[in-house]
Parts: structure tokens; sequence; C-alpha cells
């Protein structure tokens, strides 16, 4: 089997235990435990502040240490035990320990999984890996949707837990049997191959201190601002006027994600033969669009197309994102630091999404709620139009510098 097979596989097996329980915890707790959604709030909102902290030093171990299977397979078994710890867990600090320990494995996962990736592929390869990458990912996704809700009338709640842990350990052997010789740590981060020396790391001021790093983080702060809590809201939105508001939300978020995995491969592509400005541009533009939908259209089968258009900005931003920092740090040794840390950014902005949202719609009601959350990706896109997010040209714009060159005598 070849690696990237493997790679495959891992994505498809981790694509569903990155967040532990993820949406399913609160319906476990309320269930097993009676928590009231405060109490799940509050917890939920403790592990998250916990994992962007933990986000940019799990980048920097991921570059430091350069070994990421090792690092893989213990994310693996932090999220795998961490769910199973949740089981007999009823009080506050069980409950936050459990969950803090499956979603630093989830934390780690992102960083090792792209420096195997930049490993085994390489840099030219990378884009189009990525966005296989990432289909495979959504298809994880949608496969442990589909089992836990099937599962559900048999064995109840508790099977969200089987199938989490069950695709970890799975993961865990997908990594573990992935050929160690296909990997090669200075072909991940940039340096020559076939040299025998160790150049050094570049220092943690070129990642905090690089302007487009930093424009490129704003940006996507204000991109997950509007977008994290877009959904919630139209779940919201949809208790106050239509029936079965949970079973549409359910069908929104299994198209969204139908969505992303085309859009993922056909985002790798784009990104190698386009360049990436252009798919970043394409992504933050949908979010205002979808909201103006979101706003203006009431019938839950209409609500589907804004869904949609998740689909394609969630499964662009996905592919993009990892690609656009390698370009800006390739051969620093700090790909994977400054991934981390740009994630932590970003994810500020999509835990204060639902928040925001919430708050608009208490002082502007549905429709002015929905225009809010759009408002800031304007200003996301007005950054990445002023900035060009990163200095790797498309391959078009590679061969005609290629042909324009003067020829050799």
């Amino acid at each position: 089997m070849l690696a990237t097979h493997h790679l495959a596989l891992i994505n498809v097996f981790t694509g569903d235990i990155q967040g532990g329980l993820g949406p399913f915890l609160g319906t476990w707790l309320a269930e097993a435990a009676q928590w009231s959604p405060a109490r799940v709030g509050f917890v939920t909102t403790l592990v998250g502040v916990g994992a962007l902290l933990l986000s940019g030093p799990f980048g920097a171990l991921v570059d430091r240490l350069g070994r990421p299977r090792l690092l893989i397979g213990l994310a693996c078994t932090a999220i795998l035990g961490g769910t199973l710890l949740l089981l007999p867990a009823r009080n506050v600090p069980g409950v936050f320990a459990a969950q803090m320990l499956a979603a630093a494995g989830g934390t780690l996962l992102l960083p090792a999984v792209t420096a195997l990736t930049l490993g085994i592929v390489g840099k030219e390869r990378f884009p189009k890996q990525q966005g296989r990458n990432q289909a495979f990912n959504h298809l994880g996704i949608l496969l442990a949707a589909g089992l836990i809700s099937l599962g559900t009338g048999w064995f109840g709640p508790a099977v969200a837990f089987w199938v989490l842990g069950a695709m970890a350990v799975l993961a865990i052997v997908a990594t573990a049997t992935t050929p160690g010789h296909c990997y090669n740590e200075r072909r991940a981060v940039g340096w020559k191959e076939d040299a025998d020396d160790q150049p050094q790391r570049a220092g943690l001021k070129s990642v905090v201190g690089n302007r487009k790093l930093l424009v490129l983080a704003v940006a996507l702060t204000l991109f997950n601002l509007g977008n994290g809590g877009m959904l919630s809201l139209l779940g919201q939105k949809l208790v106050a006027t239509a029936a079965d508001a949970t079973s549409w939300t359910a069908r929104y978020v299994m198209v969204a994600q139908l969505v992303m995995v085309p859009v993922a491969l056909f985002a790798g592509s784009l990104a190698d033969r386009s360049g990436r400005r252009k798919l970043l541009l394409l992504a933050i533009a949908v979010l205002p669009v979808r909201a103006a939908l979101s706003a203006f259209i009431d019938d839950p089968y209409w609500l589907i197309l804004p869904e949609i258009l998740d689909g394609v900005a969630s499964g662009i931003v996905g592919v993009a994102v990892p690609i656009v920092v390698a370009d800006l740090t390739w051969g620093s040794g700090r790909t994977q630091t400054a991934l981390g840390s740009l994630n932590a950014v970003q994810g500020i902005g999509g835990a204060l999404s639902a928040w925001y949202g919430g708050l608009a719609q208490q002082f502007l009601g549905w429709t002015g709620a929905f225009l809010a959350l759009g408002a800031p990706a304007l200003v996301a896109l007005a950054l990445v139009i002023w900035l060009d997010a990163t200095p790797e040209p498309g391959r078009r714009a590679r061969r005609r510098q290629a042909r324009a060159a003067p020829q050799p005598a």
C-alpha cells in the first residue's frame, strides 16, 4: 500500500475525532447526567480556550521533534482516553479533564498530519494532496455521523463513544503501518534532502513578526467570527419559524459536509494551477452571500442554499490555509509553529461567533443578526485583496516565467 493511501486512511479515521465528542457532548451530558445547557456551555468554553492555548506550542513541538507519526499516535491515544474517561464522569472537574485530554489530542493532530503529508509528498505535490486529505477528512465525518445516527436507536447515545473510540484505534493502526522510509524530515520543512548539514531553524520572531501571516490571521479571525456561529443561529431561527428544527439542522450539516468533499478536491488542484490568493478570496466572498440568504429566506427547503455555500467556503479554507502557511514559512523550520499559532488566533473568532450572533439577534432581530455575521467577512475580503497572502505563484505563472527566462547558449 502506498504512503498516500495511508494518508487517506489517517484522514478518514481522524475526520470526526479531532473535537472529541463535539456536538454529541451536550446530548450525552443532558441525558446521562441531567446537566443544564448553561453547565454544558461553561465546560465547553473552558475546553475551547484550553485548546486554543495549546495550538501554538503543539505546532512548535511538531517542528522540533520531527516525528509526526509518533505524535499522531499519541494524539489519537489522548482522544481515545479522553472519550472513554468521559463515560463515568458526572461532575464538572471530571468532564473537563476528560474533554481537555481529547481536545489536546485533536489540537495536536492538525500540525502533525500536515507535517507527515509534507514529509511524504513534498512541497510541489502538497496542494493537491492537501485537497485529498480534506476530502477524506469530510468523508470520515459523514461516516461517523451516519454510524452514530443508525446506532443510536439500538444502543442509545453511548454509541457515539464507541464509534469515536473505534475510529481513534483505526487511525492509530493506519499511522503505525505507514512506511517510515517514505517520510523525510528535511523534505517536510523545505531543507535540501541530499545535504548533510543541519540548518538553523528561524527564530520565533520570524513567525510572530511576519506581516503577511499577521494579516492572514486577522482576515481568518474575522471570517470565523462570521462563519462559526451561523449554523447555530440558523438552527435557533428555525425553532422560531419552522417545525422540526433539529432534523433540518442535521440535514444542513450533512449537506455542507457532502459539498466539502468535491470542493476540497477541486481546491487542491486549483491552488496549484491558479495560486492560493484566489481561493482565499473566493472562500471569504462566499460568506456575505450566505449571510444574506440566511437573513431573507425563511423556508427550510431553500435554506439549504446557504449551507451549500458553507460547504464551499469551509472546504476551500481547510485546503488553502495550510498551503499558504507552508508558502510563507518554507525553509524556516517553523511551518507547523506558524500553522498552530494561526489556528489559535483564528479560533478566537470562532469562539466569539455564537456570542456575537446572539447579541446581534437580540438588538437587530433575525435579519439583522445574519447580516451582522456577514459584515466581518467584508473587512476580511478587503485585507486579502490589499495584501497578496502568498509569495507562491500558480503553476501557470511559473510556466510563463520559465518561458520568458533567457535560454542558455
